[in-house]
């Protein structure tokens, strides 16, 4: 694990004038916290009260721990943009290179910032996450969902993608964003839906026509079948490399070589319902492998978006201030990132929750999982 006080050392403290408790060790102990299952800034307080012995081992805390006001204040005038910047760093020397993994690119909204007595509305967060490792890779801020298509291409210029495959939902099927990712030199699969209803459309027609002349040739075919809790699931993934009408019918998308469609048939009891879903993408690859591809980008609703608020109460957090509450979820993403590095090293399955459960009780766990032995 790549020593996190080391990466944030382009932080500055924010405060103007000197003050009783450095800003290394409120840091530091409000990361510790965090990774140890704290959530308020008065827990804070209360779990650094506890650990000062073991706090003093790293960091002088000569005035002992601070105040709930002072960490509120410290969060809340830090620069989010550069609090950041500096975990993309430091999750950039945790994984080098994205070179052929997977990237998925979703929103999140962090329910509990929303201030409904000034009609201020929640906090929106852009995410990256990887699927082989299970890392977030960076987040930015949109003022709310629309936005996200202009918060992409800004969490797509801090990344280094070479070489990676990108996955996102409708709202990031825009052609300046296809565009940065082949620029990036990566890939992308897009979902095409009714904010691009002419492609959409387009699709649906070609893949229809296909089957109903029955050209099986034009295009490659992959089921999988799932059965489980009370239903019954059928996906049919087909693709085709037939691409060369999209720019005569208008549709300039940089890079484009398959178009895809996914049939999901679920059956519960005596209800049948089937679902089409429409995709555009810049890799070459035949059925099986877009497949995987498409299904492994619902990873970060399920083990990066899902974990944070079951396992780190993310919604429940009730920080109303933007700021802070923006850089609490950039503590929340670095300490999920060291569980679950040092979850794959565990000799033995340990949850996330019971790896952090272990980072309170084990000062010997806490420091493996840190990076400070």
């Amino acid at each position: 694990m790549p020593p996190i006080l080391e990466a944030f050392k382009e932080l500055h403290d924010p405060r103007s004038r000197k003050c009783r408790y450095s800003f290394e060790e409120i840091l530091l102990s409000a990361l510790c916290a965090t990774l140890c299952g704290v959530d308020t800034w008065e827990m804070m307080v209360l779990w650094g009260h506890s650990q000062l012995a073991w706090l003093r081992q790293h960091q002088l805390y000569e005035h002992g721990i601070p105040s709930a006001d002072t960490y509120r204040r410290v969060f809340s005038a830090l620069s989010p943009v550069v609090f950041e910047r500096c975990f993309m760093k430091w999750v950039q020397m945790l994984c080098p290179s994205l070179a052929d993994k997977h990237v998925a690119i979703d929103g999140k909204t962090l329910r509990g910032s929303r201030q409904r007595s000034q009609e201020v509305g929640a906090l929106h967060l852009v995410s990256a996450w990887c699927s082989e490792n299970g890392l977030s890779l960076g987040q930015v801020k949109t003022d709310d969902k629309s936005n996200e298509i202009t918060a992409i291409p800004e969490l797509l210029a801090a990344l280094d993608l070479k070489g990676a495959t990108l996955t996102l939902d409708a709202m990031g099927a825009q052609r300046d964003i296809a565009q940065a990712i082949i620029q990036a030199k990566a890939d992308y699969v897009l979902a095409v839906k009714d904010n691009q209803p002419l492609l959409a459309q387009d699709i649906k027609d070609w893949f229809a026509a296909a089957q109903v002349a029955e050209l099986t040739h034009s295009y490659w075919e992959h089921s999988e079948h799932n059965k489980g809790h009370g239903r019954i699931e059928t996906r049919i993934c087909r693709v085709t490399d037939d691409v060369e009408w999209l720019s005569r019918a208008g549709h300039q998308w940089a890079g484009v070589k398959r178009l895809v469609m996914i049939e999901s048939t679920r059956q519960i009891g005596d209800k049948i319902t089937t679902e089409y879903r429409y995709y555009i993408s810049s890799k070459d690859v035949k059925a099986k492998e877009m497949a995987r591809l498409i299904r492994a980008h619902w990873g970060i609703e399920n083990r990066l978006h899902w974990v944070l608020d079951m396992s780190w109460s993310e919604d429940a957090c009730q920080v109303r201030d933007k700021n802070a509450a923006r850089n609490l979820a950039t503590l929340r993403k670095i300490t999920l990132n060291m569980v679950r590095a040092a979850q794959a090293q565990h000799p033995t399955r340990v949850s996330l929750k019971g790896m952090r459960a272990l980072a309170a009780w084990d000062t010997h766990m806490r420091d493996s999982i840190l990076g400070f032995n």
